[in-house]
């Protein structure tokens, strides 16, 4: 069975990394000859040998940011999305946007693009999109309206007693229902969690 091309290439980089290495410690007297010992093409070869990287490990131009500025964002997506609070792509967007503004530090906006997230996620095996679970009807219809404006009256208490400010409230349970948050909406969240099955 033939190998793929991206294991053809991986392999590749492997010899690559391993004739550099070899030139290094002073085993071959020439390029030329090292590439053919290990079978590797000659021009790429002279290309690593002067330190020209690899194209993936090339970070593109049109990147809007740093690498260090994409790893701090994929963690607070995973720290998000373990307190049950998977952010929605708009806000991943607007993180970023304010990432770029503080990196510029210029009054001249630069946003990303519509695709941003949707790329951003494919370049970044932790994350995946899924859908949120809306709030079934079903239940709704069973609940007791009494006993729900009862707690709602507590909450409201509970509120006004302690001072809680509005910043500070949070909800979220089992099925990862949230305030004013009614319908099935795409959030960005770890990869092994995105198929796991809702406990309720």
């Amino acid at each position: 069975m033939p190998l793929s091309k991206i294991t053809q290439s991986m392999q590749q980089e492997g010899r690559i990394a391993l004739v550099v290495n070899a030139l290094k410690q002073g085993h071959f007297t020439s390029i030329r000859g090292a590439a053919k010992s290990y079978n590797v093409p000659f021009t790429t070869l002279q290309r690593r040998v002067r330190g020209q990287l690899a194209r993936h490990d090339i970070q593109p131009p049109n990147y809007k940011l740093t690498s260090i500025e994409e790893s701090t964002l994929v963690e607070w997506i995973l720290s998000m999305d373990q307190c049950s609070l998977s952010p929605r792509p708009d806000a991943v967007q607007q993180i970023a946007n304010l990432l770029i503004q503080k990196q510029l530090d210029t009054s001249q906006e630069i946003i990303v693009g519509n695709r941003w997230v949707l790329n951003f996620v494919q370049r970044h095996q932790a994350l995946q999109t899924r859908y949120n679970r809306k709030y079934d009807y079903q239940r709704a219809k069973c609940e007791d309206p009494t006993l729900i404006r009862n707690w709602f009256q507590l909450v409201q208490n509970t509120i006004a007693k302690y001072s809680i400010i509005e910043e500070d409230i949070y909800n979220f349970d089992k099925t990862r229902f949230q305030i004013k948050v009614i319908l099935t909406t795409k959030v960005i969240t770890r990869v092994e969690r995105s198929n796991r099955p809702i406990l309720v």
